[in-house]
């Protein structure tokens, strides 16, 4: 006797086929915290911009500065104590300072006058003759030590501007005092092209 088996096999294809399509499909798995970190943007590698020590701030607001029954006017930083001079006045903030004064004279300065009005012992870097919105100017650039600060007693390594500018009688004398390395070239051009005679 022969047994067809053709229709059992044909019925445990077609049962084993409905299983599969019943079967529910595997839900995706949540994203997990390593998922969320991946997909944060990387943390920035550029550096924090920070200003080194005497480093005037680029926003820094200049205003005029007039003193009473003197024949000049000028800029300085907004904000900067001031030491009242006969002539003039002294501006300082943290490490920074701007001298200005007026005297009466009868000779104009000159490279080799200038030169000699550089405190003994001090490193000369240049002496000249520049051209500024108010007028030319002899100038002499050199290093000194600063006056020890009153608290710590340090002293640190100054560069200073000297700018004597002349007219009828009368010498102009302006001094930009900041530590050695501070990049401060645009602010003492902004104060000594400010500088004008009325």
């Amino acid at each position: 006797m022969h047994v067809r088996l053709v229709p059992a096999v044909a019925a445990v294809t077609v049962l084993a086929a409905a299983c599969a399509t019943a079967a529910p499909a595997e839900a995706p798995a949540p994203a997990g915290p390593s998922d969320v970190s991946a997909a944060s943007p990387a943390p920035s590698t550029e550096p924090t911009e920070s200003n080194p020590p005497g480093d005037i701030p680029d926003n820094t607001v200049f205003i005029a500065y007039r003193p009473p029954g003197q024949p000049y006017e000028i800029k300085v930083p907004e904000g900067w104590a001031r030491t009242n001079l006969p002539t003039g006045a002294r501006f300082t903030d943290k490490l920074n300072s701007v001298h200005v004064e007026a005297l009466a004279t009868a000779v104009a300065p000159t490279e080799a006058s200038i030169r000699a009005e550089v405190p003994a012992g001090q490193e000369i870097r240049k002496v000249d003759t520049v051209s500024r919105k108010g007028g030319s100017a002899v100038r002499a650039v050199y290093r000194a030590n600063s006056s020890p600060d009153p608290v710590t007693g340090k002293v640190i390594l100054d560069e200073v501007e000297r700018y004597e500018f002349y007219r009828a009688g009368h010498k102009g004398i302006l001094v930009l005092t900041g530590p050695v390395g501070a990049d401060n070239v645009d602010p003492w051009r902004t104060i000594s092209d400010s500088f004008t005679w009325k």
